[in-house]
């Protein structure tokens, strides 16, 4: 009868493939400094497969978002991920943990800015003057095209090397389908012209925007274009 094949022996354990790859995705390429101490908590920032994020792990993404909101209208879309870091409290590790790429920072603070823009547009729905409310938010939405010229142009590159881009397309149908709910409301109210659609009124107002983009000789000029627009708007019942 035959001995059973003794088993070989097993040598070392082999580190797992790719475990260097991953550490060294989660520290920050902009600094050789110690390691972010909150990295060994990893684990608490990703919770497991359909479970919410913990409330420390979402007040985290809040504050990282808050602070690349600051930080990218003071220095663009370049501005410094360690500062970024810095000034939401957080370590690099953690920051890189919630957004691995520039271009996730950059997605999350488009997506909070238009957030604020179309919500601000919800609440002028309810105002008495559909003509006053479709004029506050055109307002709104020139200061919004202008703060994120850059940020909208830096995410849109992003987006082509990856071939898609379909938050750019998201981003833009959401803030027409915004622009269209007040623009029916006071061209039902008599106050607006009938034959202005809301992709036109958009494409106006960014155009001030763009055009403007590097004025300094006049700061009005942005609000004073943007006036003509709304004499035009309503220059035919």
């Amino acid at each position: 009868m035959r001995k059973p094949q003794e088993r070989r022996a097993q040598g070392p354990a082999r580190p797992e493939a790719g475990l260097g790859a991953r550490v060294a995705a989660t520290a920050s390429p902009e600094s050789s400094g110690p390691p972010d101490p909150g990295r060994d908590r990893s684990r608490a920032d990703r919770p497991p497969a359909g479970r919410q994020p913990r409330a420390d792990a979402r007040r985290n993404r809040e504050r990282i978002v808050a602070a690349a909101r600051e930080a990218f209208a003071e220095s663009g879309p370049e501005a410094s991920l360690n500062e970024i870091a810095r000034r939401a409290g957080v370590g690099p590790g953690t920051l890189y943990r919630h957004f691995p790429a520039r271009s996730a920072l950059l997605t999350a603070v488009l997506q909070d800015r238009i957030d604020t823009l179309c919500g601000r547009a919800e609440e002028l729905l309810a105002a008495d003057s559909p003509d006053e409310a479709l004029a506050e938010w055109l307002r709104a939405l020139l200061a919004h095209a202008r703060v994120n010229q850059g940020l909208g142009g830096a995410l849109l590159i992003e987006e082509l090397e990856r071939q898609d881009a379909a938050l750019g397309f998201d981003c833009h149908q959401r803030i027409q389908e915004t622009a269209h709910g007040l623009l029916v409301r006071a061209q039902h109210s008599g106050t607006a012209r009938s034959d202005l659609t809301a992709p036109d009124l958009v494409q106006l107002v960014v155009g001030i925007a763009l055009s403007t983009a590097h004025t300094t000789a006049d700061p009005t000029q942005p609000d004073r274009l943007l006036t003509l627009v709304l004499d035009a708007v309503h220059g035919h019942r």
